[in-house]
């Protein structure tokens, strides 16, 4: 029985999901901040790794205007979210720090040298909330593209009772979208200043995605 549920959720649930997520986007006042920091780059022949939160990443996929390939767990879940991703066109490479990891992360690095954005949730899949893994890290070290830190905020929305507190925006509200400024991995800087400046970075963005929603006379959910 549990495996007919399954079957149906695969093929039900992601063409449904991209119906909110499209409705949501559509009947949302949009503000976004920064995506000048992508065509700076394409300008220049470069590609970033998109790093975002992965409560937040929901309605990201509306917030970037390319196609990407997006880090996603191997589990049901994750496969959910790639069906949900593909969507809009966006290619899912499976993995994560407890299942096929490595496997992916070279998948990652041979992707890297081809045109497109990489797209990583950093705290995934199972957390600690907001704290950023090494993987990440050693893809910009390793790969030479720069991270660019892309946060999301909302007024209105549900928060999920889940290890990343899940943000599910409602229709008819505010959303912003922040992109931070490109940060390079030097080849001999070591791994935990990297570190250390992403998560200034990324905490950055969120926060300048919250002051914006504020300066419109709301609060972020």
């Amino acid at each position: 029985m549990k495996a007919v549920v399954n079957r149906l959720l695969l093929w039900l649930a992601p063409p449904l999901a991209a119906v909110l997520i499209r409705c949501i986007h559509y009947t949302s006042r949009c503000t976004v901040e920064g995506a000048d920091q992508l065509e700076r780059l394409w300008r220049q022949g470069h590609y970033a790794i998109l790093s975002s939160w992965h409560d937040q990443l929901l309605l990201l996929v509306r917030g970037y205007g390319g196609q990407a390939r997006i880090l996603i767990s191997p589990s049901f879940d994750g496969e959910l979210i790639a069906r949900t991703m593909a969507c809009f066109g966006h290619q899912a490479v499976r993995g994560s720090s407890s299942r096929g990891g490595r496997a992916a992360f070279r998948q990652l690095l041979q992707l890297a040298r081809q045109p497109g954005e990489l797209v990583i949730t950093p705290d995934g899949p199972r957390g600690p909330r907001h704290q950023i893994k090494e993987g990440v890290v050693q893809l910009a070290r390793l790969s030479r593209r720069p991270v660019v830190p892309l946060a999301l905020a909302c007024n209105r929305g549900h928060r999920f009772a889940s290890w990343d507190r899940f943000l599910l925006p409602y229709p008819f509200g505010r959303l912003v979208y922040v992109y931070g400024e490109p940060l390079w991995c030097a080849a001999d800087e070591p791994p935990q200043v990297f570190h250390a400046r992403l998560t200034a970075a990324m905490a950055a963005a969120s926060q300048r995605a919250r002051q914006i929603l504020e300066a419109q006379g709301v609060s972020a959910v």
